[in-house]
């Protein structure tokens, strides 16, 4: 029996996500990203086409690296400007009644006991359809207007992140029995002091004693998805994710990461499948191939070169703008997304990557495969990357957004479904009086709070 698949809506609140150009193609309705009517309606979609969750990226600053300046990514609306994901999610969550909001939130710029408060709210206010993409980050600017001056050294990152975690875990887990709160007239208690206790860390990075601002929520700990595919970013992935994303051009070059998950998790006293894998594509599709590869042709007459090597030089810190556009790119260390970089370098070895190929690559799509055809020809892709990669689902990019989502539901989700690849269509309004599933129940398949294994089980009172 094939085993079902999971399917995020890569998404973020700004006028260009991933694919420079084509916020000026006539179905593109991006412009509009700062309306809620605009969001309300993708959420929607989004939900109504089948997928699981709507996966919200975030930066916390300009991409300046290519020309030395913020110029290329302004006139190309390259992830600016941009609202914030956190405040996004409550209003996706209300305009549905299904989708899990995931939202991608730094560990290096904010406080842990601020985080877990914020994080908590979200959980309460979404009746535990949360999930939380831990991230480091990897962009200089954000660290010189955030008030560090310069990037913490990358390997350096994930340790305070590790620290982090186990401040946020001692928030969300340890703090609060689960009948504390209690709110009763007669006796005039709302919270019993003697359920609750301080985190009571004290660490290198961190000292936080007080108990949370939180009572508990549905899940405590929102489900944890993350990005990192370095070495230090995989032991930390392995860890702490419940659910890794990865982006790579190819099944094999993925799969390479995904194996070194699966070992990882192990080493760490983790059940290797407990830990979900995605990676990241891109899907244009129509009634036949023929008419799928017009549409991706239509695309690339919209591509923005200068901005796609904005995205590419914000990504990997690496300046493309006086190199030689047909002279292949060479490995180089720098301490921002170094697995962005890896992807066209030293991941694959067999292609001959030069700043033309790899703008021409990044406009349409990101840094993931664009999977063009019939819906057929694209469940069919599907198939061969889940299994080749090794991984259980996939965040899908739209270029055109947000109509290549509806497309995806309209010609992809009902082959998938055939196929047992796919749960069947959810009707709106189907059960209103029961709750939805937790962000957990849909990625994990479990229950609403970590696992067993989980290290922040651990600190359970």
């Amino acid at each position: 029996m094939p085993r079902p698949l999971l399917f995020n809506a890569f998404e973020m609140p700004v006028p260009v996500h991933q694919s420079p150009g084509l916020w000026r193609h006539p179905e593109d309705e991006s412009r509009d990203f700062a309306s809620p009517a605009h969001w309300e309606k993708e959420a929607r979609i989004i939900e109504d086409a089948g997928f699981h969750g709507i996966f919200l990226a975030d930066v916390l600053g300009l991409y300046d690296v290519y020309g030395g300046s913020p110029d290329a990514a302004l006139r190309g609306g390259v992830q600016v400007p941009q609202l914030d994901p956190l405040l996004l999610a409550p209003l996706l969550a209300k305009a549905t009644e299904h989708l899990a909001v995931g939202v991608t939130a730094s560990v290096t710029y904010a406080a842990p006991y601020d985080l877990a408060r914020r994080f908590a709210t979200l959980d309460a206010l979404t009746d535990g359809r949360i999930a939380w993409n831990v991230v480091t980050s990897y962009q200089e600017s954000a660290a010189r207007n955030l008030g560090l001056g310069t990037q913490l050294p990358h390997d350096e990152r994930y340790d305070r992140a590790d620290e982090y975690m186990d401040v946020v875990y001692a928030l969300w887990e340890g703090c609060y029995e689960d009948d504390a709160y209690v709110a009763d007239p007669a006796s005039g208690v709302v919270v019993d002091p003697q359920k609750v206790r301080g985190a009571q860390h004290h660490g290198t990075y961190f000292d936080v004693t007080a108990p949370a601002l939180t009572a508990p929520t549905r899940q405590r700990t929102p489900f944890l998805f993350q990005a990192g595919a370095s070495p230090r970013g995989l032991e930390f992935a392995a860890k702490h994710a419940e659910a890794v994303f990865f982006s790579g051009p190819t099944p094999e070059h993925v799969a390479r990461w995904t194996g070194r998950l699966r070992e990882e998790a192990r080493a760490a006293g983790r059940a290797p499948e407990s830990v979900k894998a995605f990676t990241n594509v891109a899907v244009v599709v129509a009634e036949t191939d023929e008419a799928a590869q017009q549409r991706l042709a239509e695309y690339r007459r919209h591509v923005d070169v200068p901005a796609a090597l904005a995205l590419f030089g914000g990504w990997t810190g690496v300046d493309l703008s006086d190199a030689d556009p047909d002279a292949p790119l060479e490995h180089v260390e720098t301490d921002a997304n170094r697995s962005a970089l890896a992807s066209f370098t030293t991941m694959d070895p067999d292609a001959a990557w030069t700043p033309r190929r790899v703008a021409e690559f990044v406009a349409v799509g990101g840094r993931g495969p664009v999977i063009t055809g019939s819906p057929e020809t694209v469940a069919d892709e599907l198939e061969r990357w889940a299994r080749d990669a090794d991984v259980d689902g996939f965040n899908v990019n739209a270029c055109v957004r947000p109509a290549d989502f509806e497309r995806f539901g309209r010609f992809v989700a009902p082959v998938l479904r055939e196929r047992g690849l796919l749960g069947p269509a959810r009707e709106r309004h189907d059960d209103a009086a029961a709750p939805a599933r937790t962000a957990r129940e849909v990625f994990g398949g479990g229950g609403s709070r970590l696992p067993a294994d989980h290290p922040g089980a651990a600190y359970r009172r």
